[in-house]
């Protein structure tokens, strides 16, 4: 078997109808004016022209899942005593994300080290992330407010992917990162894509010199932002447009913050799990009615704080931000992540 696959243009819904034999395929899909991910079918109108609107981590970490189900049942011979059953939903089915960008694939990587490289791995997230393959697109330009190579990523990074594709003139170029990947690529019936290799890398090298840079380099931002945790001026002049929408941390690939809840009808309950936002007001709201962040500028500080310094202070320097630009280019008053980084730098 080659080390690389080449797959012509012409046979790209051959291999989705192929894969989509085997495994539940989610694809970027045409919505209106949007791209979302979505189930591979028949007729679905996929997009491969620019990055989805919506990351697709809601595949892998669901924006609402049911952890476990709850049936509380009587003793009928002692009515005064209930027994609980619970009943985990455990079941994951092998899954493809398809068409993905790398720096999606790179906020997989960030929840890994939160919900798998720990003492106690989050089963529900470990079940779908080792059950789920990556197969992602190479950038063939920066999209508006993309700026990944200042955070020690690029336009073509593996970290996170198990198959990588590169788009060229007459088909697509493959190359596998994992044994996930070398799998797919063996099934495949690929062509060899050695001959390839190197009109592959110098696309990569093209792309990423166009990719935007907001800042020279990222060294030294963890320790500059905990220098300005209590400069309340320098926060609220970078949050002074910021609505609190909380749209960013719903676009952002790394976000990975929840909250639980437990809702019960009659005897039976559920305990579900839903992404939640330190941008929301609620989200550090105490029982006793205190709240820590209530103001705007304490959330957004958190947020850059925790991407930017906080995180790479406990994973050996890892910025958890892959630098996708959704933040940035679907913000509704234009507050852009990557200019607040930069005026950290050089307050």
């Amino acid at each position: 078997m080659a080390d690389t696959g080449f797959l012509p243009k012409e046979k790209l819904n051959t291999l989705l109808e192929a894969l989509n034999e085997k495994f539940q395929v989610f694809v970027p899909v045409s919505e209106g004016d949007v791209v979302l991910f979505r189930r591979f079918a028949s007729g679905v109108t996929l997009c491969l022209t620019r990055p989805a609107n919506l990351p697709p981590k809601g595949i892998i970490f669901p924006q609402s899942e049911t952890l476990f189900n709850v049936n509380f049942k009587k003793d009928p011979e002692d009515p005064k005593k209930t027994s609980l059953e619970l009943k985990e939903n455990l079941d994951f089915v092998p899954t493809i994300i398809f068409g993905g960008r790398p720096c999606d694939a790179q906020g997989f990587r960030i929840y890994d080290r939160v919900y798998l490289e720990t003492d106690t791995p989050d089963p529900y997230y470990k079940g779908r992330r080792e059950q789920t393959t990556i197969i992602t697109l190479t950038c063939d330009a920066p999209s508006p407010g993309c700026f990944c190579t200042s955070v020690g990523r690029g336009p073509a990074e593996s970290d996170g992917s198990d198959l990588m594709m590169t788009e060229l003139e007459k088909g697509y170029f493959l190359e596998p990162i994992t044994e996930k990947g070398k799998e797919i690529l063996k099934d495949g019936g690929f062509e060899d894509g050695n001959t390839y290799k190197e009109q592959a890398q110098k696309a990569h090298e093209k792309v990423s010199a166009l990719v935007k840079k907001p800042f020279a380099a990222i060294e030294g931002t963890p320790e500059k932002l905990l220098s300005l945790f209590d400069n309340n001026q320098f926060w609220e002049g970078e949050t002074a447009k910021c609505i609190s929408c909380g749209a960013c941390t719903y676009l952002c690939p790394t976000c990975y913050c929840f909250n639980i809840t437990d809702e019960q009808v009659g005897n039976t309950g559920e305990r579900i799990r839903s992404w939640d936002a330190c941008m929301f007001s609620h989200f550090t709201l105490e029982a006793s009615s205190h709240n820590p962040r209530q103001n705007k500028h304490q959330r957004l500080k958190n947020r850059v704080g925790h991407k930017f310094s906080y995180y790479p202070k406990k994973y050996k320097g890892v910025i958890a931000c892959c630098g996708c630009g959704r933040c940035i280019r679907y913000c509704p008053m234009s507050v852009d992540i990557s200019e607040i980084v930069a005026h950290a730098q050089g307050a």
